[in-house]
């Protein structure tokens, strides 16, 4: 079983994160026009029920099942075991899900109007659930699970296309997003014997998988819960208009969030890794890497589309969002960095110690004070004050980790460029404000011309300065142009 560098998971989780992201902007403007509202709406609502179907059918295990699986990779027998155990209380748990889903079918009136639509996304419940892609994860077979994803995506593209040209086809784009999302899962079942053995040989020891499991259940359903209230609350409190706006900010904050965790997901396997074979400068290590990654490229990106917000805006979603979207995604933008510190000292830090019950303290209380802020604000500054609860709710998680973890912070930011990092931010800042003033162009053109002046500068004052990881990276593409 081959292990890649973690360079080389990045690159492969960059690619099926971009063909995550890539695959409802290519789809959505397609369906959105030949679907129309009505179908639409349905798919919606029935996408959104399903999604916390599919959390409890899964429970914990997305996550920790990374964990133990890859503390025991190396031991063919022990994983063997591990995944066994795993798969049946997955088996029961998914069952139960089923049987309550089906239930509620008949007793819900909602729901049984789109029987036909909601079964469809049952079958994606259950093949997400049963998919074992923690297994993948853990063994950091990111090339198979980049290109199963990819392919599949692809060829509901294709299908889409070819398949959905009326309203009245809303049921067979149902089942073509299914298959987008889910279909990959069933060749992870199939492969699963290239890996482990499903021979038992074992005494089963279902009890060590409880607790961690349903503590990391109900980290995903706190996360779940505070990062949909000020939707909600904001919905009941002020109607869809601001809703509107509020998604329009948020979008590309959720777009950056992904580019900036997509490392966290490659490196929970390989910390996992090195707290069971006890190899502390390693793991301590790599977290420096990852936090140095983090706030290189965070600060950045959460200063420019502050300076920028206006135009990206005007891009992304129209002259008509501009009203009210523009403060909310400037006050957001800083969340890019905190929720990108806190992926590293929670999921990657915390997590594999096995003290995921602070990560889920720490969730726990951004939950309560984005609740009572979003009571407070929404009233009087609408989708500024949301998105204000949510800047203090991340704010409040990653300050509730770094106190668990204070007495190792040190040796994890000590690799941290800080002053560097600032220095050249400074640099590119001024001049971003400054071309923002001058430039009077399309606003495509605007964007183009000022990211390639601001993140171009920024990067030449980090060679300037000697910052380590630039340096690196120039290193590496440079010897990789000689070598050709």
């Amino acid at each position: 079983m081959k292990i890649r560098s973690v360079k080389f998971n990045f690159i492969m989780n960059m690619i099926l994160t971009v063909s995550t992201l890539l695959f409802p902007l290519i789809t959505f403007p397609y369906v959105s026009r030949v679907l129309l509202v009505e179908a639409n709406g349905k798919l919606a609502f029935a996408a959104s029920v399903m999604n916390y179907f599919t959390m409890a059918a899964s429970l914990g295990l997305p996550t920790y099942g990374v964990r133990v699986c890859a503390k025991v990779r190396e031991d063919k027998d022990k994983l063997s075991k591990t995944v066994q155990e795993l798969l049946i209380i997955n088996v029961i748990v998914t069952a139960v899900t089923f049987a309550v889903f089906v239930a509620s079918i008949w007793i819900v009136p909602e729901f049984a109007e789109e029987k036909p639509l909601f079964l469809i996304y049952a079958v994606g419940m259950v093949l997400t659930s049963m998919g074992a892609a923690w297994f993948y994860s853990a063994l950091e077979q990111y090339v198979y699970i980049t290109v199963c994803s990819v392919a599949f995506k692809l060829l509901s593209v294709i299908m889409m296309f070819l398949w959905v040209k009326s309203p009245d086809d809303y049921i067979i784009y149902g089942a073509i997003s299914m298959i987008a999302g889910s279909g990959s899962y069933v060749l992870n079942l199939i492969n699963l014997r290239k890996f482990v053995s499903f021979k038992k040989k074992w005494t089963y020891n279902f009890r060590q998988h409880i607790k961690p499991i349903f503590i990391f259940f109900a980290m995903s359903a706190a996360i779940s819960v505070y990062t949909n209230l000020d939707v909600v609350m904001l919905r009941f409190m002020k109607g869809n208009e601001e809703v509107g706006y509020y998604n329009a900010g948020i979008k590309v904050k959720t777009i950056l969030v992904t580019v900036i965790t997509s490392l966290g997901t490659v490196l929970l396997p390989r910390l996992s890794y090195y707290v069971q074979k006890e190899e502390k400068n390693a793991f301590y290590s790599m977290v420096g890497k990852a936090v140095n990654f983090v706030v290189l490229l965070g600060v950045p990106l959460m200063l420019y589309f502050m300076i920028y917000a206006r135009e990206s805006i005007l891009f992304l979603a129209g002259e008509e969002y501009l009203k009210g979207a523009v403060i909310p995604m400037v006050i957001l933008m800083p969340t890019v960095l905190l929720i990108g510190l806190s992926n590293i000292t929670g999921i990657q830090v915390l997590t594999p110690q096995n003290q995921e019950k602070k990560v889920l303290y720490s969730i726990l209380w951004g939950a309560a004070i984005d609740f009572l802020l979003n009571l407070v604000l929404i009233p009087r500054y609408s989708s500024s004050g949301a998105a204000f609860a949510t800047l203090m709710a991340e704010l409040v998680v990653l300050l509730v980790q770094c106190v668990y973890l204070r007495d190792i912070l040190r040796r994890i930011t000590e690799q941290v460029s800080i002053g560097k990092v600032l220095t050249a931010a400074v640099a590119a800042c001024a001049a971003g404000m400054s071309l923002k003033m001058v430039l009077d162009l399309h606003v495509f053109l605007v964007l183009l011309i000022s990211a390639c002046l601001f993140f171009g500068l920024y990067g030449a004052a980090l060679l300037i300065l000697k910052e380590r990881f630039a340096k690196e990276m120039l290193e590496s593409i440079v010897l990789r142009r000689l070598r050709k």
